[in-house]
C-alpha cells in the first residue's frame, strides 16, 4: 500500500465532524433562533387574540344597545289593530317601564318579583311592558320581546288581555363570566336567555319630564324615582284604591327618555400594560357626583377581581327616546 496515500488518509481523518465548542457554539445558537421564533409566535398570537377580543366587544357592546333600543321603543305599545277590539294602556294600569339599581334576577320567578340584592359590579335591572299584536301564542310577529320571540295581543290565560314583558339583567354564567340576559313570560312560566357575554355592568338613568314638554328635565335613578314615588299624597278607601292612584300618578309614566350604558370585557387575559384604567360609564362629572350612590357607574380595574383584570374593555353608552305615550289614556 502506497504510505503517502495511508497518511492523507489519516490527514483526513483527524479533520472530519466537530469539536465540542463548535457543537456547544451550535447548539446555543439554535436555541437563539427557536427561543426568538417562539418570542414571535406568542406575541403574533397575542396580537390575534388581543384583536379578536376588541372586534367581539365591539360588535356585542353595539347588539346590546339596538336591542335594548328596540325594546324601549316597544314601551308603552297599544295593540290598534287587535282581533274585536283595540287593546289599549288605561291610566290606573302600571306603568310601561320599572326598573331596580343594583340587583339581579332569578330567571324562573314572575316579573321583575323577589330581586336579588347581590349584583355584578352595581348593574342595573330594566323591565319594559307593551301590548302584544295578533292572536295566537306568537301574535302575527310584529311585537318581538328581548328574546325575538312573537308576543300576542292576548296571552294564553283565560283570555285576558296581558301585556308582554322584556326585562334585562346581568348574572354570571356557569364559568362566572357575566352577560346580561332578557327575561320574558312564555306560554306557561318565565324563562331567561343570554344577550351578550362578558357585560361587566349595565347602567340605567331614567330622563323625567317634570313640566310635560316631552323632554327630560333630569335624569335619575330608580331608587330616585321610587323616592318621588313614597312622597306621593294618593287617596283611596282601601288597598286596591290606593294602588289604583299610585299607578295614575307614579313618576315612572313621566320618563321619556332613558340613558343606557354599559362595560364590555373580553374574553381572554391579553393586557400587559398598567391596570390602573377608571371607566365612567356616565361621563367624569356624574361619577364625581354620584358614584358612591350609583354603584357601577364608574368601575376601576384595580378593584376588579384579580383574574379579570387584564382583559380588554370598552365602555358604551346611548341616549333613547321614548315612542309611545306612558301614561295611557283618560281615567
Amino acid at each position: 500500500m502506497d504510505m503517502n496515500k495511508h497518511s492523507s488518509f489519516c490527514g483526513l481523518s483527524r479533520h472530519a465532524g466537530v469539536t465540542l465548542a463548535e457543537l456547544m457554539v451550535s447548539l446555543a445558537l439554535s436555541l437563539l433562533v427557536m427561543l426568538v421564533a417562539t418570542s414571535l409566535l406568542l406575541s403574533s398570537k397575542s396580537a390575534y387574540i388581543a384583536n379578536e377580543d376588541a372586534v367581539v366587544i365591539q360588535e356585542s357592546g353595539r347588539h346590546v344597545l339596538e336591542i335594548v333600543a328596540r325594546a324601549l321603543r316597544q314601551a308603552g305599545h297599544e295593540d290598534w289593530d287587535g282581533s274585536g277590539a283595540a287593546r289599549l294602556t288605561e291610566a290606573t294600569d302600571s306603568a310601561s317601564l320599572a326598573g331596580l339599581d343594583a340587583s339581579s334576577l332569578k330567571s324562573t320567578n314572575a316579573a321583575m318579583d323577589s330581586p336579588l340584592g347581590k349584583s355584578v359590579n352595581g348593574s342595573d335591572v330594566l323591565g319594559i311592558r307593551f301590548h302584544g299584536a295578533g292572536a295566537g301564542n306568537h301574535g302575527d310577529g310584529s311585537m318581538l320581546n328581548c328574546a325575538g320571540f312573537g308576543v300576542p295581543s292576548v296571552l294564553e290565560k283565560g283570555g285576558t288581555s296581558e301585556r308582554g314583558w322584556s326585562i334585562f339583567f346581568v348574572a354570571e354564567d356557569s364559568l362566572g363570566e357575566p352577560e346580561l340576559r332578557c327575561k320574558y313570560r312564555g306560554k306557561s312560566s318565565w324563562s331567561a336567555v343570554a344577550i351578550a357575554r362578558g357585560v361587566e355592568t349595565f347602567q340605567v338613568l331614567y330622563g323625567l319630564d317634570s313640566d310635560a314638554d316631552g323632554l327630560p328635565n333630569q335624569f335619575l335613578t330608580a331608587t330616585q324615582i321610587e323616592a318621588l314615588d313614597d312622597a306621593l299624597v294618593l287617596s283611596g278607601a282601601d288597598s286596591a284604591a290606593l294602588v289604583l292612584d299610585r299607578n295614575r300618578k307614579t313618576h315612572w309614566k313621566k320618563i321619556v327618555a332613558l340613558k343606557v350604558a354599559l362595560l364590555m370585557r373580553g374574553a381572554h387575559a391579553v393586557r400587559a400594560d398598567a391596570l390602573a384604567k377608571s371607566y365612567e360609564l356616565f361621563g367624569e362629572d356624574y361619577g364625581d357626583a354620584y358614584a358612591g350612590i350609583d354603584p357601577g357607574t364608574r368601575i376601576e380595574e384595580i378593584k376588579l377581581p384579580a383574574k379579570s383584570r387584564n382583559r380588554i374593555r370598552k365602555s358604551f353608552v346611548a341616549t333613547i327616546q321614548l315612542r309611545n305615550q306612558n301614561a295611557g289614556g283618560p281615567a
